[in-house]
């Protein structure tokens, strides 16, 4: 296969004709891969990836806000996965695409120290590395039962499926594929399989008057400290289990930092503010270019060598407050 230039992905000037150029070169190729809707995933600096675009607001959102750095295989748009080789992931003899996610996110314990030390394994890795070698149904060797069940709920997630016409899709599935399959026969089934790759939430019962949290000093509470409301749904005959009367589904921030940081995808985006920000002076295009970030840093030299120290959101907002 002939080289893909993409060399115009970095260009600054954005209206030379290499990067025009180059910019129409790579919607033709991407042209051949659009979903049913006419849209492809759209490479700006913006939506990196995340967002489904028709093709002319592509170009357009590519030609403004210039080409996501880091995406050097595009394997969204039509390349071969096989015509870039990473070295991360040289070894992996199975195409399935899950076992790359799974060596980012449960990296194998095999360092050894010594040459007596025997390796260790990850036991959450190995279960799930048994789903990827699972078949869909037998003689299916071209998607793995893991494989599948993710892109059917990625599916979920993005058309706004209700669980119970999921469901009902399931159990046609099921019935419709060759006997033997290991397709869920509910939703709850699915999402326990997948739990392991998933990121948790925490369940945190709240006051039905939204007055306070029954957490930390609150955890035991029977009823609100504030209005006295009770905690608990109260039943008829007042046997049974408690039902609380309202719950906050809370999505802690360090597990998904982590996560972001796991993925060799994501990782490269976490680490912009230090590795891929702006060398022009006077330009402004990321909190990290301000006079405040800047005096923050010379506060604390330790703090600012280390390129994993992330800063979004409301983190880098207290980092300006506390640097004013």
């Amino acid at each position: 296969m002939a080289t893909i230039d993409k060399s115009w992905t970095k260009i600054r000037n954005r209206g030379c004709h290499e990067f025009w150029n180059g910019l129409q070169a790579f919607l033709a190729m991407a042209s051949e891969h659009k979903d049913c809707d006419g849209r492809i995933r759209c490479p700006c600096v913006r939506c990196i990836n995340s967002r489904f675009e028709k093709i002319d607001r592509v170009r357009a959102h590519v030609f403004d806000r210039g080409f996501m750095q880091g995406y050097d295989k595009w394997i969204y748009h039509g390349e071969p996965e096989d015509a870039v080789v990473d070295v991360a992931v040289a070894d992996v003899e199975s195409e399935d695409e899950m076992i790359p996610i799974l060596k980012d996110f449960f990296p194998s314990t095999t360092e050894a120290q010594g040459e007596d030390e025997q390796p260790t394994t990850n036991p959450q890795f190995d279960d799930l590395f048994e789903e990827i070698e699972a078949e869909l149904y037998p003689g299916c060797d071209w998607i793995s039962s893991l494989n599948f069940l993710a892109k059917l709920l990625h599916l979920k997630v993005r058309g706004k499926i209700p669980n119970n016409i999921f469901e009902e899709l399931l159990k046609l599935l099921k019935f419709a594929f060759p006997k033997e399959n290991n397709i869920p026969s509910t939703y709850y089934e699915a999402k326990k399989r997948l739990k392991k790759l998933g990121l948790g939430y925490d369940n945190i019962d709240v006051c039905l008057y939204n007055c306070c949290l029954f957490y930390k000093e609150n955890a035991s509470k029977e009823a609100c400290p504030v209005c006295g409301t009770s905690r608990w749904v109260t039943s008829e005959n007042g046997k049974g289990k408690k039902v609380p009367c309202k719950v906050m589904r809370y999505f802690p921030l360090t597990p998904r930092l982590k996560r972001l940081y796991s993925s060799r995808i994501t990782a490269k985006s976490m680490i912009w503010h230090h590795t891929g920000k702006s060398k022009d002076d006077g330009v402004l295009r990321h909190p990290v270019d301000g006079l405040a970030w800047k005096d923050f840093d010379a506060k604390h030299p330790d703090f600012a060598r280390d390129p994993r120290n992330v800063r979004l959101g409301l983190i880098s907002m207290d980092l300006i407050h506390l640097a004013t």
